[in-house]
């Protein structure tokens, strides 16, 4: 990893993505503390979290279809412009108390609609300035600034509103904390506009085809090989249940039933951010084979059934956090295994398709998830986190009952031995 670091264009873009990674977690804390303050409703909440969620989902596997096209990172410069501009005005308007919900509503909506091309942007981006032998190394820095970023932002932002902010909620000193984390989140897209254009330039690949037909082959690739589809139904399904409860349950559980508010929100966020990191190094040391990935991945749905239903109960901020550790760590081994099987399993040439699909399946029916955590909200914050616990069962028995999820190994051998064939006819 350390020869990675020594690539000129690599550390731009992995210090660029680090600050700006770090920015992303005093939006996260900023925007629903931002919405509870003006509504106190956590209906309110979970349509906002939903509005930034539906544009993303719809943009994302045309905005992979165009990083393959085009510049990635012409097309990161410009969503780091245009989301430093939103983020600054919203800074201002909460630092003068002229904040309106419309506001919050056309920042969400911004905002996903921008990440939808950022992030396939973003990871088409990373292959084109390292080399073959660097691009593990590169994904792991990606990664680990991330997740590093996930512990330490939450924490931060929290504890930095809770300090800032006085008097009552809704005036601009009750809110001063709030404009100052927007702020930072404003400082860290122009610090990527900097670093990314300090880079050299990076071409696309450009395509004679239609945009919709690439995407139309990858979707096709995806539904008819049944272990990758049955992967992504799983996801996508887990997704469903546990999106809701994290970004619309733990700011209200925090706000209605933790003393230390938004600093808790913010402890809540990076105790799972650490729990991810510990699995993550952890998923480095153990390779399982087909059968143990198999149950693991069908054992995880009860032991995140089991937190989340404690959750719901929890008063304490750091039993909440502890249990959230917990959480992560799990989550952190099932989805670095998950990864590297899906990119073992997929031909080159599909990859950035398949990877855009992942992301769709993670993201896509969050809006969905969150409306619903919201409406749930108005009769009890138990029954939201017991809820999602008991619809776990659903993807658990999906990936239970799929034989697809028991041969991964021998899948992923083959694939294998299917590429070096192909590497081969090449040569």
């Amino acid at each position: 990893m350390l020869k990675t670091l020594k690539n000129r264009e690599f550390r731009l873009l992995w210090l660029g993505q680090a600050v700006s990674h770090l920015g992303d977690q005093f939006h996260l804390i900023a925007l629903p503390w931002l919405v509870l303050a003006l509504t106190g409703d956590p209906l309110q909440l979970g349509l906002v979290m939903a509005l930034a969620g539906i544009p993303r989902a719809l943009v994302m596997l045309f905005g992979g279809a165009i990083a393959d096209r085009v510049s990635p990172r012409m097309l990161m410069i410009v969503s780091d412009i245009l989301r430093f501009g939103i983020a600054a005005g919203i800074a201002l308007a909460v630092a003068t108390g002229t904040v309106q919900l419309w506001m919050i509503y056309a920042l969400a909506i911004g905002f996903g609609f921008i990440s939808g091309f950022f992030l396939p942007a973003a990871e088409a981006t990373l292959p084109r300035v390292v080399g073959e032998r660097q691009l593990a190394g590169g994904n792991s820095l990606m990664m680990i600034a991330d997740q590093a970023a996930q512990f330490v932002g939450p924490a931060l932002a929290g504890s930095i509103i809770a300090l800032l902010s006085s008097g009552v909620a809704q005036t601009p000193a009750g809110m001063t904390g709030i404009a100052f984390a927007f702020g930072v989140d404003a400082a860290s897209f122009a610090f990527g506009v900097i670093t990314l254009a300090l880079m050299r330039p990076v071409a696309g690949f450009g395509s004679d085809r239609h945009p919709l037909r690439d995407i139309a082959d990858g979707l096709s690739f995806v539904w008819n090989h049944a272990t990758i589809r049955t992967l992504m139904i799983v996801i996508g399904l887990a997704n469903l249940m546990l999106t809701g409860p994290v970004f619309v349950g733990l700011p209200v559980l925090a706000a209605q039933r933790l003393p230390e508010g938004a600093a808790a929100f913010g402890a809540l966020l990076s105790g799972y951010a650490a729990g991810n990191l510990i699995g993550m190094a952890g998923a480095g040391s153990w390779r399982p084979n087909s059968r143990q990935l198999g149950w693991f991945g069908f054992a995880i749905f009860p032991f995140f059934a089991a937190i989340y239903a404690a959750i719901g109960f929890a008063t304490n901020t750091w039993v909440a956090a502890a249990l959230l550790v917990l959480g992560g760590i799990a989550n952190g081994i099932l989805s670095i295994n998950v990864i590297t099987m899906l990119q073992q399993l997929t031909p080159k040439p599909f990859l950035g398709r398949v990877m855009s699909v992942l992301m769709l399946s993670m993201y896509g029916l969050g809006p969905i998830s969150q409306m619903l955590a919201g409406w749930v909200l108005h009769y009890s914050t138990t029954w939201l986190f017991c809820g999602a616990a008991v619809c776990l069962i659903i993807p658990a028995m999906v990936a239970l009952r799929s034989r697809a999820m028991w041969e991964l190994n021998s899948l992923s051998a083959s694939a294998e031995t299917t590429r070096d064939q192909e590497s081969v006819q090449q040569v």
